[in-house]
């Protein structure tokens, strides 16, 4: 019996069978390494934003702090200190006798000269006094001439032996006595002449009546409080004077014979030169410091007394100083501070020594280098080694000069190209 040949269709196994199976396991298998990637995709991306924020969170909890460097200041340093035109020479006038204005001859503004006449007062009392001491002076001098007389006739008896030496003597003092009594009456004479005279009020020097306080019929007095302003104030304007209090810092600066600068507030661009006459030679306890009277001619009457000016004195010091704005600066019980920014941002507190105030900048002449970061608008709370974040302040813009720097036009067509005729020649 012959046994039939298996054929390949039953003996090899059907692939329609496994093959489901194995596609399941490996979608199964891509499914889980697509989580796991996506597991430590998500880990990753999670460490790195919490690592971004922790630092941003850092950068967020330190201050941030504008800084800026100080600037070289001018190579010759000045100090402007304040002081009041006064003339060369100045008086009050004032009654030097009693009675009435009766008329006044010089007002405000008047150039006088030298004995000029101010003005004229009635002396009705002062006039009675003085003819009443004439008349005593004629009746000492009548008496002097009969004691004379009569000292004569005795001296011519007693050589003849007619009149004792004791009555001889009696007649020489009676001569002497009124011979004192004749000078008693010449100074009280001259006395009231001289209080006569004092009714014609004169000027002391050359200059210009600055006030008037007197009027016609006005009584005035000597020594009393009847009338309490003087009559005239005088000045001399052809040579001025004025007296600076120069402090205590800058008094090695003060030469007798420098030349310093004045200037008038009203008139900033047109300086005025005087000189240093005089320098006291001690200093004021009060105000530690040091008087100074500054000379300075006049002739064409173009200063005034009484002004106020600024007297600008050159400063000797060869350290320059250094100018920082001042929102820069932090006022403490010890002394003027900045807060500068050191080594690895941490903020340094410094002491530093002030010059002038410029207004926009101050002068800082010690304390700082023009290399240091120094903070702006530093916070009362900055203590010294706060570690902050820095960023330089941006450059002051500087202001445009009249005419200057103005936008250009903007081109009358889309394109930017010159209007039609330009460039030709002025064709339009």
């Amino acid at each position: 019996m012959s046994h039939p040949t298996p054929s390949l269709e039953t003996d090899l196994p059907v692939a329609g069978h496994a093959g489901p199976v194995s596609r399941a396991r490996k979608l199964t298998l891509v499914a889980l390494a697509l989580l796991l990637g996506g597991a430590g995709v998500r880990t990753y991306v999670n460490a790195v934003h919490a690592k971004s924020v922790a630092s941003s969170t850092q950068e967020n909890a330190m201050t941030t702090v504008l800084f800026t460097y100080p600037k070289a200041g001018q190579g010759q340093r000045t100090v402007a200190l304040p002081a009041t035109l006064r003339g060369l020479n100045e008086a009050a006038i004032y009654a030097r006798t009693n009675g009435y204005v009766r008329a006044w001859k010089k007002d405000i503004g008047d150039k006088v000269k030298k004995s000029d006449l101010l003005a004229i007062i009635d002396t009705p009392e002062v006039d009675q006094d003085l003819a009443q001491a004439k008349a005593a002076q004629e009746q000492v001098k009548a008496r002097l001439a009969l004691t004379q007389s009569s000292l004569q006739r005795w001296e011519g008896l007693r050589q003849r032996d007619a009149v004792s030496q004791q009555e001889l003597d009696e007649r020489r003092a009676a001569q002497q006595q009124a011979q004192a009594d004749l000078a008693a009456s010449h100074a009280n004479v001259k006395r009231l002449q001289q209080l006569h005279d004092f009714g014609r009020i004169t000027a002391p020097f050359d200059g210009v009546v600055v006030r008037r306080n007197v009027e016609v019929g006005a009584l005035v007095a000597s020594g009393s409080a009847i009338n309490t302003k003087e009559m005239f104030y005088l000045a001399q304007t052809d040579s001025l004077r004025l007296t600076v209090a120069v402090p205590q810092t800058y008094v090695g600066d003060v030469v007798t014979g420098k030349e310093v600068t004045i200037k008038l507030i009203e008139k900033p661009n047109a300086p005025f030169k005087g000189t240093i006459t005089r320098v006291s030679g001690g200093v004021d306890v009060a105000t530690r410091s040091v008087l100074v009277e500054v000379a300075l001619p006049n002739k064409e009457g173009k200063l005034l007394p009484g002004t106020y000016v600024e007297v600008a004195l050159p400063l000797s010091g060869s350290a320059k100083a250094l100018l920082v704005p001042p929102n820069t600066l932090q006022f403490r019980q010890d002394g003027p501070r900045v807060a500068v920014v050191g080594e690895g941002d941490k903020i340094s507190l410094r002491q530093v020594k002030l010059g002038r105030d410029l207004g926009r900048a101050v002068e800082v002449i010690s304390g700082l280098s023009p290399k240091d970061q120094v903070v702006l608008n530093p916070h009362d709370t900055f203590e010294e080694g706060l570690r902050v974040a820095k960023r330089e302040a941006p450059p002051e813009p500087k202001p445009q000069q009249a005419g200057g720097g103005a936008s250009k036009p903007a081109p009358d067509n889309k394109d930017g190209a010159p209007p039609k005729g330009a460039g030709q020649g002025g064709k339009a």
